[in-house]
């Protein structure tokens, strides 16, 4: 079904793995265009709850296809990189969370693509980086304002300008990833955090991540608000009523709403 990735579900978790290894996973248009592709699957399908995004061999993704890239005229290049901006930006802000797998190196694009992602675990051979200034270029998909929300103004700057990679145990440090842990131990640890994320309801599951989406670029007493516009929807919702009963019950809960 598709060229460039592969595509799997099971026990209501898909899994997305760009298989190039031998372009080391680099963001071609036709990479760009089946996740697109996948990743609308996903969101449109009620029976899957979580994704999980990696890559095959070295690495998750090491940039974009510059083998494409330096034939492009300006017009171009600054096509492809809005569109690839706005694919990543919907795999951002899509219903379900997206896990990234960062099985190895996560440069330019693939860094910025696994920024989007709403949780990241790295493997210790994990690196990041955004060498695009050694290119002509600026980051595109994200990088200048994604990196600075999660790692600080002066680390964004200091990797953005200077070109410099940093592995997995720098990467945890300065809040890019959540957990870095051994390679064999990678797929295993992001399918238990799935599985903890699909025991919630998918009602509530959705609308806090659109609540901390949303809410970091407004100022607190209007993100508040949104907040609370999305507490109602989700304490008016069925799976209220089983989650509270459930609780009192001492059992678990049977939740329905997709």
């Amino acid at each position: 079904m598709y060229e460039t990735l592969r595509y799997e579900t099971k026990e209501q978790i898909a899994y997305v793995t760009i298989d190039r290894p031998k372009a080391m996973n680099a963001l071609s248009t036709e990479v760009l265009d089946e996740l697109q592709s996948v990743f609308q699957t996903i969101d449109s399908d009620p029976e899957i709850r979580v994704a999980i995004l990696t890559g095959e061999g070295k690495a998750f993704v090491a940039g974009a296809d510059i083998a494409q890239m330096v034939k492009m005229t300006g017009v171009e290049g600054y096509e492809t990189i809005r569109r690839g901006s706005q694919i990543i930006t919907a795999i951002e802000s899509m219903g379900k969370p997206v896990i990234a797998a960062i099985n190895g190196f996560a440069l330019g694009g693939g860094c910025e693509l696994a920024m989007a992602c709403d949780i990241r675990i790295a493997s210790e051979k994990a690196q990041f980086g955004q060498p695009e200034a050694g290119l002509g270029i600026i980051p595109g998909f994200g990088g200048t304002q994604r990196l600075p929300r999660l790692a600080g103004k002066g680390m964004a700057k200091y990797m953005i300008l200077t070109g410099d990679y940093i592995k997995a145990d720098e990467a945890l440090r300065i809040g890019l990833v959540e957990k870095v842990v051994a390679p064999e131990e990678l797929i295993p640890t992001c399918e238990k955090i799935a599985k903890k994320i699909i025991k919630n309801a998918p009602i509530a599951v959705k609308g806090a991540k659109a609540a901390i989406n949303n809410g970091i670029m407004l100022d607190t007493a209007t993100a508040v608000a949104l907040e609370s516009e999305a507490f109602g929807v989700s304490f008016g919702s069925d799976d209220r009523i089983e989650g509270m009963t459930a609780f009192l019950e001492k059992r678990a809960a049977d939740f329905k709403n997709k």
